[in-house]
């Protein structure tokens, strides 16, 4: 019989990549996305040829229980990803984010409780806040640096504590800067590959100096899916990351050596976190991942990088696909 798993915030970028590869790994997948007058699944409305009609569609609101309750009807497994992700939007709008990350995470722990579902739940790099060590571990202290890592940090909390509590099988998996095609254009590398594709040469971005850990969408998939066929993951928080760290001014210039283009950066003011909240450095160790669930990235290192840069270059250059996205703004 065919496992069946929902996934909390499929019309989202990995939400969709994940949707996706489930379908093709035989799962029977049911995909929560978010209730919208449109009737819009988001990316799923653009999903692969060999996967459309293939997964059940349940529109809903993680902040309502009941609707919540009602999608985990009959699954093995959830696999919560639904979350308000945008760090700036967070200084505007904090109360969204706790009861979308906090509340909406405790009705997905509340009905799996009571339906026996095995809950593997999101997390992020964020919650480290500017690395006091690198590369950096699962016991790593935890700083909330935004609202939006604060209420990540609640809702990984609340997770891990039905666990010790109630025994719920949960797996917090946290996910370093993952990228790749369908990202949304809040996240840097769309907003450099979609200024430079625009034609422009002068790349408008906030903090040049800060350093991440990028991991291709597809690795970040795998992740999750080693994740829900392993029990060795139970009550456990697993980094997923390339183990490689590069700047963003050095990630301009190789997104603009891909692209065979000549760029230079303009700091734009409205781009910048304030000082105290810019998360300075982020490297995973990704060990525990390895050891655990015998996952390791496809896309690491340098060359790894450019691999998965190049992929996402290539699906960013479709006019279609760049039509989506409005590059002469801010996107918050």
């Amino acid at each position: 019989m065919k496992k069946k798993v929902l996934v909390t915030g499929s019309d989202g970028f990995i939400g969709s990549h994940l949707v996706e590869a489930l379908v093709r790994k035989g799962f029977d997948v049911r995909a929560f996305i978010l209730y919208n007058s449109f009737n819009s699944w988001g990316w799923l409305d653009n999903c692969a040829p060999d996967v459309n009609g293939k997964f059940e569609v349940f529109a809903g609101d993680i902040r309502d229980p009941a609707g919540v309750r009602s999608a985990m009807q009959g699954c093995d497994a959830v696999l919560h990803l639904a979350a308000l992700i945008a760090i700036p939007y967070s200084y505007y709008s904090p109360d969204t984010y706790v009861e979308t990350n906090i509340r909406g995470t405790l009705n997905i722990l509340q009905a799996a409780r009571d339906l026996g579902v095995k809950v593997i739940h999101t997390s992020t790099s964020e919650v480290y806040g500017t690395a006091k060590f690198v590369p950096i571990t699962e016991s790593h202290p935890l700083q909330g640096q935004s609202p939006y890592s604060a209420t990540k940090i609640g809702a990984d909390q609340l997770a891990l504590s039905f666990y010790s509590s109630f025994d719920l099988p949960v797996t917090v998996i946290r996910p370093f800067n993952t990228y790749g095609p369908r990202q949304s254009a809040r996240a840097v590398i769309p907003t450099i590959i979609g200024q430079i594709a625009a034609g422009g040469s002068q790349i408008k971005l906030g903090a040049s100096s800060p350093t991440r850990d990028f991991n291709y969408v597809m690795d970040t998939v795998n992740g999750f899916i080693a994740a829900l066929n392993s029990s060795n993951g139970i009550g456990e928080v697993i980094n997923l990351g390339s183990n490689y760290e590069i700047s963003i001014v050095d990630t301009v210039k190789l997104i603009a050596q891909v692209m065979n283009r000549e760029v230079s950066i303009i700091s734009d003011e409205q781009r910048l976190r304030p000082d105290k909240s810019e998360v300075e450095r982020l490297w995973a160790s990704n060990k525990k991942a390895h050891d655990l669930l015998g996952w390791s990235p496809e896309y690491g290192g340098l060359e790894g990088f450019s691999r998965g840069l190049a992929k996402t270059i290539q699906w960013f250059s479709v006019p279609e696909n760049l039509a989506k996205y409005k590059v002469d703004i801010y996107n918050v």
